[in-house]
């Protein structure tokens, strides 16, 4: 049976936890040899993905150095896998998104003339500063890929609008694949104050807030709303798993240390990050993950940010979009807390980003592309 060589290339978390699923699922298919490369772009934080996966890559380029820059992290990939691809010479690429790590595997694989698979294909903004330096680097995938794998209809309409049709894939996001397994009732929290909240009668918040597009006075001002949810409304508990960027960890503790109901702790891994989510009234967050994942879940999500290039969220009515100025982002916060009829709008709308099957999907198309299957895969279809 022909047979053919599958490298999956990630190096942060959030990469590694859309792509743990897919990585597992092309390794049971037949006709796969599944290989799987980490850049450790973030080294910590991407190994307890790693182990809660149970995934051994084959190949660690762990390139992570303190206060690392956008080119320092896009040099050593490129010159890393160009040993790699030598290698292990195979004969797809997969990247995740939009991180620098995804870039770079995917000039790289461009240069060793290797067929790239985009993962989470056709998100946008259309401003190539905001986010930074993603929107930038996915758009610049976009022309690099030869197979382009969209978790919505709206991601698959940006790729058209810019001229790519090929090779394109309605698949769902493959995140909601990975909450399939991480998501129970009967978790235990490592960290004990998780454990003693009392997300029934307390009002619990999850915060994230980390993007280089927020440094400075955007961040100052999201901190700021925050404190004053938290001092507004003595039910409120916010939970903050800060960011290990000196940037942020220096924001939150200059405005909101010291307040008994906000809870700085260090970065959950993925299981602790996703059931904390289960259990909290909804989230408050610049990360584009979340967006996606707390839909999957009932749960609220305001967008810490002036744009979202996961606009499907929005326009089901499951995500709002405050800004980063302190009057709008505190006003949000306190329509869901105090008023039933609005958070009950949001917990109920419709998730529009998968349906458990996006590594499925990718795998089918794959090999279809390769000439291992016969049709291509059934798009997803928002229900």
């Amino acid at each position: 049976m022909k047979s053919i060589r599958v490298m999956s290339i990630f190096g942060t978390r959030p990469e590694a936890i859309k792509m743990a699923p897919l990585v597992k699922e092309l390794a049971g298919r037949a006709g796969v040899e599944s290989l799987c490369c980490v850049t450790a772009q973030h080294r910590q934080m991407l190994d307890s993905v790693l182990d809660i996966f149970q995934i051994k890559p084959q190949f660690d380029l762990n390139i992570m150095e303190p206060r690392q820059t956008l080119s320092t992290i896009t040099t050593k990939c490129l010159l890393g896998l160009e040993r790699v691809f030598q290698e292990a010479r195979p004969d797809l690429v997969l990247v995740h998104g939009d991180t620098s790590t995804t870039f770079s595997a995917a000039l790289a694989a461009f240069y060793s003339q290797i067929s790239v698979g985009h993962v989470e294909a056709g998100l946008r903004t259309y401003d190539k500063y905001s986010p930074f330096p993603e929107e930038m680097n996915r758009t610049m995938v976009g022309d690099l890929a030869d197979l382009h794998f969209c978790p919505t209809p709206a991601n698959r309409a940006n790729l058209e609008r810019e001229g790519i049709t090929k090779g394109v894939f309605l698949t769902g996001n493959t995140v909601i694949d990975a909450m399939s397994t991480t998501v129970r009732p009967d978790f235990r929290f490592t960290t004990e104050l998780l454990n003693r909240l009392d997300y029934v009668g307390r009002t619990v918040i999850l915060v994230t807030c980390h993007r280089r597009e927020n440094y400075g006075q955007p961040m100052d001002n999201i901190m700021t709303a925050l404190r004053r949810v938290a001092e507004a409304y003595p039910q409120v508990e916010l939970v903050y798993p800060v960011h290990l960027s000196p940037v942020v960890r220096e924001a939150a503790g200059k405005y909101l240390a010291g307040h008994e109901r906000i809870h700085l702790i260090d970065p959950l891994d993925v299981e602790e990050m996703h059931n904390l989510m289960a259990r909290c009234r909804f989230v408050m967050t610049d990360s584009g993950g979340l967006q996606e994942e707390a839909p999957a879940l009932g749960k609220p999500v305001l967008v810490l940010r002036r744009e979202t290039e996961r606009p499907e969220a929005v326009a089901a009515g499951t995500a709002r979009l405050a800004g980063t100025e302190e009057a709008n982002v505190f006003e949000l916060a306190a329509e869901l807390i105090e008023s039933p009829a609005a958070y009950e709008r949001m917990a109920h709308a419709v998730n529009p980003y998968g349906d458990g099957h996006a590594c499925r999907r990718i795998a089918d198309a794959v090999e279809y592309r390769f000439g291992l299957r016969e049709n291509p895969p059934e798009p997803f279809a928002v229900r």
